[in-house]
Order: structure tokens, then C-alpha cells, then sequence
């Protein structure tokens, strides 16, 4: 677990608190998951992800997407080489580690449809020939929730491939004042140094599928995805493959705070980010506050039941 201590410590470098948010953030990277990182202008969603994969020694990508972008400026593209008279891939920016997808809800659906197939099976199919994507893979996009003019909603098939959606703390004002102090002084992350490697990461992945949930705990999770589904204000609750994520996510947020077991803490912290995008209301209340209060009612509901977890 030395590792994820570096890391936590290597980006608080550059992010004043957040602590939570980047325990969640790792917790993605070490369950195979994607990011979703919502929050308005100027919160450091940005920051965030630039110091996480400056922490890591791998390759880095990003896309600001904007409305006309084509899917070929995220996949690549088959090119006529006159030189050499034959076609050529010129692969986009998607062939790298960690993928930095800024402002993803700029572009139209069918710009941000060419991500699906990256992220759900980590490969490119680009003029029926498929390239598959290095190990580790990971996305964390940004997106601004207030600004709506030229904007592109996330279609649900698109956010149900996000593991976790996430906003940003509100820091208090000593926070802010060592912000200030921090950034004043100069630019903390153009010091970063990488404390660890790609292996290093896919060694700590694997041993993430390994972290143990007592089967009371399952049967908790898989509780609250149901009472999700019987909800009367929800149109569509949790499916199976959110059940999935839900109990990895566990699995690596355990992981992430040192421990090889879950414990219903674990649950708790890490059902709202990754239950609540995955729910539809009606139009009428479909909003995101809507749906995590929705995911923290039932959290509150459901008994949890007693057991000491860490025993196999």
C-alpha cells in the first residue's frame, strides 16, 4: 500500500484538500474505472487529473472537446501515404495511459459515442480493423454542470461507462488562503515528479479483484440496487452491471485506505458517486442532487446488517 500513500501525498503537492475526491479518484484507477469529474469553472477538476497522471510515470493524452471535433480526432484515422502508396494509421490521442477528456459534454453525441468502445472494452475499431488500448486505461473527463448553450448532454449508456461521478470540495477559507500561498509562489505541479510506474499499477489492480466482501455486505449492496428499482420517483434503477461497479468500487476504496476487506464505510463513501448518475427520474426531477438524495434516503433506510467483516 506504499504506493497509494505516494500518490495521495505526490498530488496533495499540488491540491489543497479534496483529500476524499482524490481517495476516489485513485479508487477508480485501482478498480479499472473511469471518471466523471462535474463541478463548475475553476475548482480544480483539471488540476486534479494533470497531477494524477504527472504522479504516474506514464503516457498522458488530452482532448478539449468542442463542438466540432470528429470522431477521428479521438480515435485516428486511415491516411493515404503517397510515399510509400499505401494507407496508414495515425493513431489520436486516445492511445495512451491516462486520457484527460476536458469538457466532454461540448462535443455532439456522435464525438462523444467514439469514446464508448475505448472505455468499455479498452480497444479502437477504426475501418473495421481493432487496435486494443495499453494497460492501464483510464478516463477522467470534466464537465461544467451550469453552462447549458452549445452543450451536448451525456446520453445514459455514455455515463453508465463512468465508474464514479464526482464533484470537487468546497474548501474553507484557511484551505483557500494556502491555495493562494501555494499558487502565488509558483506552480506546484510543474515540479511534480512521477512515484510510481504503469507495472506498478497494474500489479495494485490485480490485487484489488482480491480484496474481501463478506457475503453479508453483498447482500447489502445488492439490496440498495434493488430498493433503487422499486423506488417510486425513479423511472429506471441500477442494472447489473452498476451492481458490478458498486462492489468493485468498494473493493478499491478499501484498497485505498489500506485495508484488504470491506468494511460498510466503504459502501457508504462510494454509493453516491457511483449509484446515483446511473438512476433516471422523470424530467421533472431529474437533477443531480435529486438522484444522490435519492441514493442517500436509502442508504438511511436499509439496515445494514452486524458481522465482523474482515472475517473469511
Amino acid at each position: 500500500m506504499e504506493i497509494i500513500r505516494h500518490l495521495k501525498e505526490n498530488i496533495a503537492k499540488v491540491m489543497i484538500g479534496n483529500e476524499r475526491t482524490t481517495e476516489l479518484v485513485l479508487a477508480c484507477v485501482l478498480a479499472k474505472g473511469h471518471v466523471l469529474l462535474q463541478d463548475v469553472p475553476g475548482t480544480g477538476k483539471t488540476m486534479l487529473a494533470k497531477s494524477l497522471a504527472k504522479s504516474i510515470d506514464a503516457d498522458f493524452g488530452r482532448i478539449q472537446f468542442t463542438p466540432d471535433m470528429l470522431p477521428s480526432d479521438i480515435t485516428g484515422l486511415n491516411y493515404f501515404d503517397a510515399k510509400s502508396g499505401e494507407f496508414v494509421f495515425a493513431k489520436g490521442p486516445v492511445f495512451c495511459n491516462i486520457l484527460l477528456a476536458d469538457e466532454i459534454n461540448r462535443a455532439t453525441p456522435k464525438t462523444q459515442s467514439s469514446l464508448l468502445e475505448c472505455m468499455a472494452e479498452r480497444q479502437v475499431t477504426v475501418d473495421g480493423t481493432t487496435r486494443v488500448l495499453e494497460e492501464p486505461f483510464l478516463v477522467i473527463a470534466t464537465q461544467n454542470p451550469l453552462e447549458t448553450l452549445g452543450t451536448f448532454p451525456l446520453p445514459e449508456a455514455q455515463k453508465d461507462r463512468f465508474l464514479m461521478q464526482i464533484s470537487m470540495e468546497d474548501l474553507t477559507p484557511p484551505l483557500e488562503q494556502s491555495l493562494l500561498e501555494r499558487f502565488l509562489a509558483g506552480h506546484p505541479l510543474e515540479e511534480l515528479e512521477p512515484v510510481c510506474e504503469k507495472k506498478d499499477i497494474a500489479e495494485l489492480q490485480m490485487r484489488c479483484s482480491g480484496v474481501y466482501i463478506h457475503e453479508d455486505l453483498l447482500k447489502y449492496m445488492i439490496r440498495l440496487v434493488h430498493a433503487t428499482r422499486e423506488n417510486p420517483q425513479v423511472e429506471h434503477g441500477v442494472s447489473p452491471r452498476g451492481s458490478l461497479a458498486f462492489a468493485r468500487a468498494a473493493q478499491a476504496f478499501a484498497m485505498v485506505q489500506g485495508r484488504d476487506y470491506v468494511v460498510p464505510e466503504d459502501i457508504k463513501t462510494v454509493a453516491v458517486p457511483v449509484l446515483a448518475h446511473r438512476l433516471g427520474l422523470s424530467a421533472a426531477e431529474d437533477s443531480d442532487r435529486a438522484r444522490a438524495q435519492v441514493i442517500r434516503e436509502l442508504l438511511s433506510r436499509v439496515p445494514l446488517p452486524t458481522e465482523e467483516w474482515s472475517r473469511r
